[in-house]
């Protein structure tokens, strides 16, 4: 089984594609609604509520961990792989890489939050694929979007007004490639799409979703794991939140269209215990 954790409902958009990705795994999400959002928590914090989904998971009976949190990926991925030494962890990398690689104008936007911009990680992959092919990074902390999301607020106009105030500037110095820094992002990547297009008709500007390629990686670990005891239940998913169960229960109905059961948990003294389920 695979366990996936995020945040909240932003990791629902790696969830997509790893399901398309592997239509017979059986995959357990986790979405710690009691705390979202990451982004303006400090990091040893961060550490402790992934730590806390993690047990929760391989109790489950996960064999691989996705963070499918930047933000969380940021914070806490070199952290839990130093403690659960055994357990194949998948966390989320800026793509800087592709954008890097199709950008014309070398110039380049990054949307994410600021905990994502601190961390090792997105250092490294700018020096390593940016960097070195004199690439132009420029960074946008996006604060109070992943409220909006959550909420289900996609394509309102004070989304819009929130999307162009941080995007505008971006395109107006050139940039040709916006990555999205956050798994709730590709949410509200067609009101983003229109805004690029509105603003720069005649310089075509590249979205990059990096959950399409940790979906391939998921995969690949997944596949050298011999899961026979998951047979009877190939294909299925559990859901899991740790706050309001029915705003999770819409946020699937409206993000993947899908009406499931979906389980709520709670937070006791550091750890995730099982509560009603509905």
């Amino acid at each position: 089984m695979i366990g996936i954790f995020d945040s909240g409902v932003g990791g629902l958009s790696v969830l997509r594609e790893i399901r398309a990705q592997m239509p017979a795994a059986r995959l357990m999400y986790v979405g710690d609604t009691a705390h979202v959002p990451y982004g303006p928590r400090p990091m040893p914090q961060i550490c402790e509520f992934s730590e806390g989904v993690t047990r929760f998971l391989l109790g489950q009976g996960a064999r691989v961990i996705v963070i499918a949190c930047h933000t969380a990926s940021a914070a806490a991925l070199k952290y839990l792989r130093a403690r659960f030494p055994d357990v194949p962890f998948v966390g989320m990398e800026p793509a800087v890489k592709p954008a890097a690689e199709i950008t014309q104008s070398k110039v380049i936007g990054v949307l994410a939050t600021q905990v994502t911009f601190q961390g090792e990680l997105f250092a490294s992959v700018v020096t390593r694929f940016a960097d070195t092919q004199n690439v132009r990074v420029l960074t946008q902390v996006c604060a109070g979007l992943v409220q909006q999301i959550e909420a289900g607020e996609l394509d309102t106009p004070k989304t819009e007004v929130m999307l162009r105030g941080w995007v505008e500037p971006i395109l107006a110095q050139g940039a040709d490639a916006l990555v999205l820094g956050c798994t709730h992002y590709p949410f509200i990547a067609p009101l983003l799409q229109k805004i690029c297009d509105s603003q720069t008709p005649q310089r075509p500007v590249r979205i990059i979703n990096p959950a399409p390629a940790v979906a391939r990686q998921v995969a690949r670990v997944a596949a050298g794991l011999a899961d026979g005891a998951d047979t009877p239940a190939q294909g299925r998913t559990h859901y899991y939140a740790s706050g309001d169960i029915d705003d999770f229960r819409r946020a699937l109905r409206r993000l993947l269209g899908i009406n499931r059961r979906a389980n709520a948990v709670r937070w006791r003294d550091g750890r995730i215990v099982d509560s009603d389920s509905r």
